[in-house]
């Protein structure tokens, strides 16, 4: 059985939406006395509190608190487990000398929302003809009209109610017993890049794929927003006295909102682009290969002189694309595989003789001239021939990849590969 997760928009009346908002009150509230009750135990024995422990505990808060009997018992239990897994991150990063981050409390627009871990208990899923929009019912809410579709049926098992930036959603996951997705039958390599966000190589020639720069599109708006928010920050500063603890004002709380939603349309936006062009590449080619990239390591110095490009790898979530490679290419059995960087080297090599250049090429050198054969044609194009090469020796055998997929190539289809999942770390 695998899990998949749909998102639901949510369309609450004006009473659901004050119960909506009353319940994230309450769990907001719940984690915030538990995260408290775990400091003042250590405090006072030197001992940590333990999940179980707050369960318990939590047994007897609600007989004293109608509003806590009034939710759902296992969604409290689903907030103090966020809150267990928060500290149990926080002891494995002082292990492995982290920067250790310890739990903080939570003000109620930090907090997202709140799950449920079985379906029928607090909250069921009532979807439309087809599956198509429905109803959610959601414990002490009622019934909430809901739009959205999942790609493929199965029944629902979790979920999570989500603010977002003054919308609510519910993000539902469901079991599902196989998925079928369709698989190409070419072959390619591709690598990623920000002046074009795909170069791929295939044997007929290079093809690209335009970055749409969502980000950087927005970034004046954004600007001019952000201004209006400091500027209503710093005017109820001077009223009030005081650097912190400001009343938020109508119009300040609203200027908030603006960027926020201007935010969750960017995201919105990249999600769409990544998932598209990642199902067409899975659609056409039944052999992917590409590099693995360490994103972290790729933002992780530069200081103020790289700041614009770090923003722009992090706005074209390059980390996040290629999991949703690996995801549908698995689904589909397709062949995919990335080539280890260090040892393949795709920027560098040339994809004609093969041999690395006497001098390493900068980031600013855009294009690539050989030394060794005279080769010539953009940095980015012969990174992609350098990957489809490698990808070619991979599915000939050459390089030992663990079993002969020449024994299933045959005139560029992939028949056999359709019925077996690659291994994918």
């Amino acid at each position: 059985m695998l899990n998949r997760k749909i998102t639901y928009r949510l369309y609450p009346n004006v009473e659901q939406e004050a119960r909506l908002r009353e319940t994230l009150g309450l769990h907001q509230r719940l984690y915030n006395a538990a995260l408290e009750e775990r400091i003042r135990v250590y405090r006072e024995t030197g001992k940590n509190l333990s999940f179980a422990g707050q369960c318990k505990a939590l047994t007897q808060w609600r007989k004293n608190s109608a509003g806590l009997r009034s939710v759902n018992a296992q969604s409290e239990q689903v907030t103090l487990k966020r809150l267990d897994l928060a500290f149990k991150h926080f002891f494995r990063r002082v292990k492995n000398g982290e920067k250790p981050g310890f739990p903080r409390f939570k003000s109620l627009h930090r907090f997202s929302g709140w799950g449920y871990k079985t379906h029928g208990d607090g909250w069921k899923l009532h979807p439309g003809e087809n599956g198509r929009h429905g109803k959610l019912y959601v414990q002490g809410i009622g019934l909430v009209p809901i739009r959205g579709r999942a790609r493929t049926a199965g029944m629902p098992v979790t979920c999570e109610i989500l603010h977002k930036a003054g919308k609510w959603y519910a993000s539902v996951t469901l079991e599902i017993e196989t998925i079928r997705r369709a698989c190409g039958t070419e072959r390619g390599a591709f690598d990623w890049g920000l002046t074009e966000f795909l170069t791929i190589a295939t044997p007929q020639g290079i093809e690209t794929v335009s970055n749409p720069r969502h980000l950087k599109n927005q970034l004046a708006e954004l600007k001019r927003l952000g201004q209006s928010v400091s500027r209503k920050i710093r005017m109820a500063q001077k009223l009030s006295g005081r650097e912190k603890g400001v009343a938020v004002s109508a119009n300040l709380r609203k200027a908030i909102q603006h960027v926020a939603r201007l935010h969750a349309k960017v995201a919105r936006q990249r999600k769409d682009f990544l998932h598209q062009r990642s199902a067409e590449l899975v659609k056409r080619f039944g052999a992917i290969a590409t590099e693995a990239l360490a994103v972290k390591d790729m933002v992780h110095s530069g200081g103020a002189h790289k700041k614009g490009l770090n923003r722009e790898i992090h706005a074209a979530a390059p980390a996040a694309f290629l999991q949703m490679i690996r995801t549908k290419a698995e689904e589909a059995g397709a062949w995919y595989e990335e080539a280890p960087t260090r040892e393949i080297k795709p920027t560098q090599r040339c994809h004609a003789c093969w041999k690395l250049p006497d001098g390493k090429k900068k980031l600013s050198d855009r294009e690539h001239h050989c030394p060794h054969c005279g080769a010539t044609c953009g940095r980015d194009e012969n990174a992609a021939l350098v990957l489809l090469r490698w990808l070619e020796e991979r599915l000939a055998g050459v390089t030992g990849s663990g079993r002969e997929p020449s024994e299933v190539w045959s005139g560029g289809g992939f028949a056999a590969l359709k019925h077996e999942t690659h291994a994918i770390p």
